[in-house]
C-alpha cells in the first residue's frame, strides 16, 4: 500500500487539492496547506520511489520564490486597472453611457439591447472587471428594459453576456495574469485578443438582430415619450464627417514631418478635440448648431474613448508598458471623476479598499500556488500531466479540445485566478511541446473562462446579476406599475444563447489561428545571415616610435618598438616564411617577434643568438622613457 502511495503521490495530491477547492475551502490556504502536507509525505516516502525529489532543505527556497512574486512588474498592472475600473464605475460613467447610447439606438427595435452590448464592450475596455460591469448594467438597464416590455430572459442574458466581455476585451485582468503565467508579453496578448473580442461583440449584436426579426415583441423600440433627447442623427453624422476630414488634413499637412505613430496620435487627438470643443461651445452658448442628441453623444462618449486610447493606444504603439498604461489609466479616471464632480473622499476610500482586497487576494493565491507548485514538481507531477496530455489522440487539436472541456468544467466551480495559477502552468509546457503558440493558447483559455462565467448553476456573472435583480414584484416609479420579479431560471435560460455563441467563437479561433497570431506580423525576426562584418584593409601599416616599415618577412603591418606583427593571418597549412631567429611566436601567416621589455635597457641589438634576438626583426617590446610619442608614418 505504501509503495502504491509513493509511486502515485502526484495524482493523489492533485485530486485531493482540487477536491478541497471544490468543497469550498479558501483557495490560498488550501494550496499552501496541501503543498506543505504532501511535501512532508513526499520526504518521508522518498526512499521508496526514486521519482520523488523532495528533501527538507528545499523548503528554504520558499522565501526567494515569494519574493519573486512581489518583484514581478507585470502583476503591478492589476491594482492599477482595478482602481481605474472602480473609480469609473463609481463616477457614474456607466449610467451616462447606457442612457446616451440607449437614446441613440432608441428608435431601433432592440435598441436597448444593442446599447447594453456596446456599453458592455466599453466598460470592459475601461474597467476590466466582470463584477463591476454586470452589476452596473444590471442596476441601470434591467429596470428600463423591463419597463418597456423586453423579455426577461432575453434582457438578463444580454446583460450577463455583455458583462463578461471584461474577461477578453483588453485591458482585461485575465489577459494580464494569463500572459504572466505563460511567460509571454502582455502587449502581444492584448494585440492577439483584439480580433476575437471584436468577433464576440459582433456576434452578440447579430444575435440581438436575429431576435428582433424572429421575436420582435421580445425587444421593442423605445416609445416616443422615452426619447428625451429627440432626433438629430444627421448633425451627429455631419460632425463625425468633419472630424474625419480634420484628421486626414492634419495627418498629411500639419503633422506630415512626424513619425507614423506620432502623426496618427496627434491627428486623431486634434480631430476629437475639435468635435468635443464644438459640442461644449454649442451647449454653453446654446447655439443650436448641433442637436441635443449629437451634443450628448459626443460629450459622453469621447472621455471614456480617450481614456481607452490613453491606456491601450500607448501600449500598442510601444509608448508605454502595460503597467505604465495602467498607471496612466488610473490617473485619467481620477481626472474624469474630478471634472464631473462625482468623486469625494468616501468614494476614493471605497475604491482603494476594494483594490487592496483584490490585489491581496491575488497575491495570496499566488503564494499558495508557489508552495503547491514546488511540491508538485518535486513529485514529478508535471511529467505525469505531460505524459497524460501528450497521449491524447488528435495532436494539438485533440489537446486543445480536451483542455477546453476541462477548463470549462472547472470554470463552473473555481474562480479564474485559481485556474490560472494552478492549471495554466501545468498546461503551458505541454502546449509548447506540441508547437502551439502560447498567445493563441492563452486567448482560447481566456474565452473559455469567459464562457464559464455564464454557465449555470455556478456562473459568477449569473450570481452577480441574481444579487441585484428583483426577486419579487416591484413598483416602477416612472410608470407607477407593478412589475413582476425575475426568476433564477429565467436568468439561466437567457444565458444559454450567449454560451453557445462563445463556444462557436472558440471553435472558430481553434480552426483559424491567424485570428490571434497576426500579432507576429509586425515583429522583426532575427536572421544571423543578415549580419555582415567587413574588416577594413590598412595598407602600409601603422608605425610607432622605434619602428621601421617592414621589408623582409612581412608586408609592413602594425609595428611597435621591438615588436613586429608581420603579414596577415594565414589560416592555411603552410607556415609563414621569413624572420626566423629571436624569441618568435609564429602563427600561420602572422609573426610576433621578441619579448616585451619593460625597463631602461637599450633596444636589442642585431647579432647574438637565443634570447638576445640575433638575426630577428628586433628585440623586445620597449616602453620609451618619457611621455609617449607617435611619429607620423613614413611616406611611401
Amino acid at each position: 500500500m505504501l509503495d502504491l502511495i509513493a509511486h502515485e503521490l502526484a495524482p493523489i495530491m492533485f485530486i485531493s487539492v482540487m477536491a478541497m477547492l471544490l468543497i469550498g475551502y479558501p483557495v490560498a490556504f488550501t494550496l499552501a496547506a496541501g503543498g506543505l502536507l504532501f511535501f512532508a509525505i513526499g520526504v518521508e516516502v522518498s526512499h521508496i520511489s526514486s521519482e520523488i525529489r523532495l528533501f527538507w532543505p528545499l523548503l528554504q527556497s520558499h522565501p526567494e520564490r515569494i519574493y519573486g512574486i512581489m518583484y514581478n512588474d507585470t502583476l503591478l498592472a492589476i491594482p492599477f486597472f482595478t482602481f481605474m475600473g472602480l473609480i469609473l464605475e463609481r463616477s457614474g460613467m456607466a449610467e451616462d453611457l447606457l442612457d446616451t447610447i440607449g437614446q441613440l439606438f432608441g428608435p431601433v427595435r432592440g435598441g436597448l439591447a444593442y446599447a447594453v452590448v456596446l456599453v458592455g464592450a466599453l466598460l470592459a475596455a475601461t474597467t476590466g472587471v466582470v463584477a463591476a460591469s454586470v452589476i452596473a448594467m444590471g442596476l441601470i438597464s434591467l429596470p428600463i428594459m423591463m419597463r418597456y416590455g423586453y423579455n426577461r430572459s432575453f434582457a438578463t442574458g444580454t446583460i450577463a453576456g455583455s458583462g463578461t466581455l471584461a474577461q477578453i476585451v483588453p485591458p482585461s485582468l485575465v489577459l494580464i495574469v494569463m500572459a504572466d503565467q505563460l511567460g509571454r508579453s502582455v502587449g502581444d496578448m492584448y494585440v492577439g485578443a483584439l480580433l476575437p473580442a471584436a468577433i464576440i461583440v459582433g456576434s452578440y449584436c447579430l444575435y440581438v438582430f436575429a431576435v428582433t426579426l424572429v421575436k420582435p415583441d421580445w425587444a421593442p423600440a423605445l416609445p416616443m415619450e422615452a426619447r428625451t433627447l429627440g432626433g438629430g442623427v444627421t448633425s451627429l453624422i455631419a460632425i463625425m464627417a468633419v472630424s474625419v476630414g480634420i484628421y486626414f488634413a492634419t495627418y498629411h499637412t500639419l503633422f506630415a514631418d512626424m513619425r507614423y505613430e506620432v502623426r496618427l496620435v496627434w491627428a486623431a487627438t486634434t480631430a476629437v478635440a475639435v468635435a468635443l470643443a464644438a459640442s461644449l461651445i454649442n451647449r454653453r452658448f446654446k447655439l443650436g448648431i448641433l442637436s441635443r442628441l449629437a451634443e450628448q453623444v459626443i460629450i459622453v462618449l469621447i472621455p471614456p474613448l480617450a481614456l481607452i486610447f490613453l491606456v491601450l493606444g500607448t501600449i500598442f504603439l510601444g509608448i508605454a508598458t502595460p503597467t505604465e498604461g495602467g498607471a496612466m489609466g488610473a490617473t485619467g479616471a481620477l481626472v474624469l471623476a474630478l471634472l464631473k464632480r462625482r468623486i469625494d473622499f468616501a468614494v476614493l476610500k471605497q475604491a482603494l479598499d476594494s483594490t487592496t482586497k483584490l490585489t491581496a487576494f491575488v497575491m495570496f493565491i499566488l503564494i499558495g500556488a508557489r508552495v503547491f507548485g514546488l511540491t508538485f514538481y518535486g513529485l514529478n507531477g508535471n511529467i505525469w500531466i505531460e505524459e497524460l496530455l501528450l497521449a491524447l489522440p488528435g495532436g494539438e487539436y485533440g489537446f486543445l479540445v480536451v483542455v477546453t472541456i476541462i477548463v470549462f468544467i472547472l470554470g463552473c466551480f473555481l474562480d479564474f485566478f485559481e485556474i490560472a495559477f494552478i492549471l495554466v502552468p501545468l498546461l503551458a509546457p505541454v502546449a509548447e511541446k506540441l508547437g502551439i503558440d502560447l498567445i493563441w493558447f492563452g486567448i482560447i483559455l481566456g474565452i473559455n473562462l469567459q464562457t464559464s462565467f455564464l454557465t449555470p448553476p455556478f456562473g459568477f456573472a449569473l450570481f452577480y446579476l441574481r444579487s441585484i435583480a428583483p426577486r419579487s414584484e416591484w413598483l416602477d416609479k416612472v410608470t407607477n406599475r407593478r412589475m413582476p420579479g425575475v426568476r433564477t431560471t429565467e436568468i439561466y435560460k437567457g444565458a444559454v444563447p450567449y454560451i453557445i455563441i462563445q463556444f462557436c467563437v472558440i471553435l472558430l479561433i481553434i480552426a483559424y489561428p491567424r485570428l490571434v497570431t497576426h500579432y507576429k506580423d509586425d515583429q522583426k525576426v532575427f536572421n544571423p545571415d543578415d549580419i555582415k562584418i567587413e574588416v577594413p584593409s590598412f595598407g602600409g601599416g601603422l608605425q610607432l616610435p622605434g619602428s621601421a616599415p617592414g621589408s623582409d618577412g612581412g608586408n609592413g603591418g602594425l609595428q611597435l618598438p621591438g615588436l613586429q606583427l608581420q603579414g596577415s593571418p594565414n589560416f592555411g597549412d603552410q607556415p609563414a616564411s621569413g624572420g626566423n631567429g629571436g624569441n618568435t611566436l609564429q602563427l600561420p601567416g602572422l609573426q610576433l617577434q621578441g619579448a616585451p621589455n619593460f625597463g631602461n635597457q637599450q633596444p636589442a641589438q642585431q647579432g647574438g643568438t637565443g634570447n638576445e634576438g640575433q638575426q630577428g626583426s628586433g628585440g623586445g617590446l620597449q616602453m620609451p622613457s618619457g611621455p609617449p610619442r607617435i611619429d607620423p608614418a613614413p611616406a611611401d
